[in-house]
């Protein structure tokens, strides 16, 4: 019985397969038709990528009529449905310039901007496609903002936001592990995480940043060789000018992030510029 049953099953997705190739290679009379009936129907069954190539050979064909509309949407979606997200995206843009009025085009307009969010890599690529794909949801939002989708659109605005800020933030600390001791290094650092800080204000990973900053800040001044530095107001010393800022730097932390993971760091990094800063008390 169970033999006869995987024959009679065999057979049907024999005929099936022959039906598909017969339609896909139809031509002439009555053509097109049976290719759009058969290609709605493997959408519907979700055989998105046989839709798509029955879908491609008729677009052309319903240009002006009734049902490109319907055609436009499901050509566009089975793209999205196999992940082809750079041809999806562009294909429901496509759907949006040519329909403006349809009843699909908050939709159309939601997946090309999601379509550009599935492009978006890890943050350890390049993230231009990260800038782009915040750009298109922000415009869906400001073009939709009673959309059913919204709550959608800004968690991803959100996601996306963070990866920038993740990006910037392993910018800046590649700074501060490349090759320590080296002055140039730690200047570099201490400008990434500036600009993080100001990029970036309120962002969850603010006090690392504000941590590295300081860290880098202090390896800068305790590395510093000593000797003077002209000033129009005279000569400064260039090694105790940097503890000075390493002390205010390291009290700004303390003050605002009490509580701190690396509060136990930070005060010892304080008392051992304070105990270099004793000997310029000395010395005057």
């Amino acid at each position: 019985m169970s033999k006869y049953f995987y024959l009679i099953i065999s057979l049907v997705i024999l005929c099936s397969c022959n039906e598909y190739q017969k339609v896909l290679k139809a031509s002439g009379e009555g053509a097109t038709g049976n290719k759009y009936t058969m290609a709605d129907s493997l959408y519907t069954a979700g055989k998105y990528a046989k839709a798509n190539r029955l879908f491609s050979q008729i677009v052309p064909e319903y240009r002006g009529k009734p049902q490109a509309q319907k055609l436009m949407f499901l050509y566009a979606d089975t793209y999205y449905k196999m992940k082809d997200y750079y041809i999806s995206s562009y294909r429901f843009e496509q759907f949006t310039t040519a329909y403006p009025d349809s009843e699909k085009l908050e939709e159309a307009a939601f997946l090309a901007a999601k379509s550009y969010y599935m492009l978006s890599p890890v943050f350890s690529k390049d993230q231009t496609e990260t800038k782009e794909a915040i750009e298109k949801l922000q415009e869906f939002i400001n073009l939709f903002p009673d959309s059913e989708y919204l709550a959608e659109a800004n968690k991803m605005v959100k996601e996306l936001d963070y990866k920038l800020e993740k990006k910037a933030f392993s910018i800046a600390k590649q700074y501060s592990d490349i090759a320590p001791g080296f002055t140039l290094d730690y200047t570099a650092a201490i400008r990434s995480f500036d600009n993080f800080l100001y990029d970036f204000p309120g962002s969850s990973l603010r006090e690392d940043a504000l941590f590295y900053r300081l860290d880098a800040v202090y390896k800068q001044a305790m590395n510093s060789i000593e000797y003077k530095n002209t000033r129009v107001e005279g000569f400064v010393h260039l090694r105790k000018e940097r503890l000075d800022n390493a002390k205010e730097y390291s009290s700004s932390f303390i003050k605002i992030y009490p509580e701190s993971k690396y509060i136990e760091q930070v005060n010892l990094m304080g008392k051992a510029v304070d105990e270099e800063l004793k000997n310029y008390s000395i010395k005057s």
